[in-house]
C-alpha cells in the first residue's frame, strides 16, 4: 500500500515538472513572436523617412547641381560657341570675319568649276571646317540649292590673313540649249547662318541645266 502511494506521488511530481517545462517553453515562444512582430511593425512604420528623406534631399541636390552645371556651362549662346570648335582649336569663322570672292577655276573647256575664296580678315584664328551652304540664283530670279559632294571635310583653321577655298563643280553645256543662267552664288560659311551673295564669274563656262545633282559643292580646304 505504501509503495503504491509513493508511486502515485512520483507520477504527480513528474506531471507537474513536465507541465512547468511546457508552460515555460510556450512563454518563451510567445515572447519571441511578440518581439518579432514588434520589430516588423517598427520597420514598417518607422521614419524610414530618415533614409527616404535623405534620398529625397540627395535627389534635390543632384538636380540643383545639374542645373548649376548647365548654367555654368553657358546654356544658350555660350554652349553653342563652346561646341563650335574646329578641330578642337578655334571657333568657327563668322561671315563678317571673311572676305569672299568667286572665280572661274575650270581646268579646261570640258569641266566646269567655280572656286570661292574666303580670307580671314579677323584678328583671331577661326575654323572654316566643313561644307559651305550654296544656292545658285538664276537670271529668272529663282534659286536652287547645290548638293554636297561625297568627300570628307578636313580641319581648316585660318589665321588672320589666311585664305580657304571651296569649289563648285558642274557639267558644261555644249548644246547651247541650256536654260540655266546663274547670276549669283549665295554662300553661307560652314556652321554659320548669315549669307553673302557673290557674282557668278562672267568668264565661267556655260552651265548645263537643270539645277540638279550634276552640280556639287565640295568641302572647304586651305588654299594652295
Amino acid at each position: 500500500m505504501r509503495s503504491n502511494t509513493t508511486a502515485r506521488i512520483a507520477r504527480r511530481r513528474t506531471f507537474r515538472v513536465a507541465a512547468a517545462v511546457l508552460t515555460a517553453a510556450a512563454a518563451l515562444t510567445l515572447t519571441a513572436c511578440n518581439n518579432d512582430e514588434k520589430a516588423a511593425g517598427q520597420a514598417d512604420t518607422a521614419p524610414a523617412g530618415s533614409s527616404s528623406s535623405s534620398g529625397s534631399s540627395g535627389g534635390a541636390q543632384g538636380s540643383d547641381a545639374k542645373d548649376k552645371g548647365g548654367s555654368e556651362a553657358g546654356g544658350g549662346q555660350d554652349a553653342t560657341d563652346g561646341a563650335a570648335k574646329g578641330g578642337g582649336k578655334s571657333k568657327f569663322c563668322r561671315t563678317n570675319d571673311l572676305i569672299m570672292e568667286a572665280v572661274d577655276s575650270s581646268p579646261d573647256q570640258k569641266v566646269g568649276e567655280v572656286t570661292v575664296q574666303m580670307t580671314n580678315k579677323g584678328a583671331k584664328t577661326c575654323s572654316a571646317t566643313g561644307f559651305a551652304g550654296v544656292d545658285l540664283k538664276d537670271i529668272d530670279g529663282t534659286s536652287a540649292p547645290v548638293q554636297r559632294g561625297g568627300e570628307q571635310p578636313r580641319i581648316t583653321d585660318l589665321k588672320p590673313g589666311d585664305t580657304a577655298t571651296f569649289s563648285i563643280s558642274y557639267e558644261v553645256d555644249f548644246s547651247g540649249d541650256s536654260l540655266a543662267s546663274p547670276t549669283n552664288i549665295i554662300v553661307t560659311p560652314p556652321n554659320e547662318t548669315h549669307s553673302v551673295s557673290l557674282k557668278w564669274p562672267a568668264e565661267a563656262l556655260k552651265l548645263a541645266g537643270p539645277y540638279d545633282d550634276k552640280i556639287q559643292v565640295h568641302p572647304v580646304g586651305i588654299a594652295n
